[in-house]
């Protein structure tokens, strides 16, 4: 192998959770009489980082509610009671399993907070399965460049490969000036990744002959 760190996104990458993300946006937008998302082509049209572009794009107006101190902790509330039945993305298991074959470390790097992260990943009885998760100290899902650069100066790993589901994990990516394939089918859609990334996948399998291959 090639690559001494995978380094995985959770949200969209791992967990197979954008129908609950969508779930909770609309119960929001119903709330207020703004527009839903009409489905998963909607939901791609509008998601973008950092997440408050993302609820100004639906129609959330921040005057009459902050998104800080309203908004993101009522979408938190919602998410983590539809979440639960939010399932592991079919392949991620058996390439996380065939990384750690392999003696490969893993680690985690997610916007979701800390706590709300170790939850997720306990819960889903995988968390034993990384070396390291590091989630924000906050519930904003503004960023995660600086949480992976203090990750990647401590840790210092000697060939890094970033997977993800999203344009901002290309961005922390190049940040760390390490190389990444993003997994169509999560928060963007593949023709949005394939817009700025060349290594796009549908399946996981492509992805560990990308390791292999490499």
């Amino acid at each position: 192998m090639n690559f001494s760190h995978i380094i995985w996104d959770f949200n969209g990458t791992i967990l197979d959770d954008v129908k609950t993300c969508i779930e909770c946006i609309n119960e929001m937008l119903l709330k207020r009489n703004i527009p839903v998302l009409l489905g998963y082509e909607d939901y791609y049209r509008h998601f973008k980082f950092p997440i408050i572009d993302y609820y100004k794009s639906v129609g959330f107006d921040f005057n009459k509610e902050p998104f800080d101190d309203v908004l993101a902790p009522e979408w938190v509330d919602l998410y983590l009671k539809k979440v639960k039945d939010a399932k592991i993305r079919e392949g991620a298991l058996e390439a996380i399993n065939f990384f750690s074959k392999y003696g490969l470390k893993q680690v985690v790097i997610s916007a979701t907070e800390y706590c709300m992260l170790k939850k997720q990943l306990t819960d889903l009885k995988i968390v034993n399965l990384f070396d390291d998760f590091i989630g924000l100290d906050n519930i904003h899902a503004k960023s995660k460049i600086e949480l992976s650069k203090n990750w990647f100066a401590c840790e210092k790993p000697k060939k890094a490969l970033f997977i993800g589901d999203t344009l901002h994990d290309l961005e922390v990516a190049n940040s760390l000036s390490c190389d990444c394939v993003l997994i169509s089918g999560g928060h963007q859609s593949e023709e949005t990744l394939k817009s700025k990334c060349k290594n796009v996948f549908s399946d996981y399998k492509n992805i560990i002959d990308y390791v292999v291959n490499y």
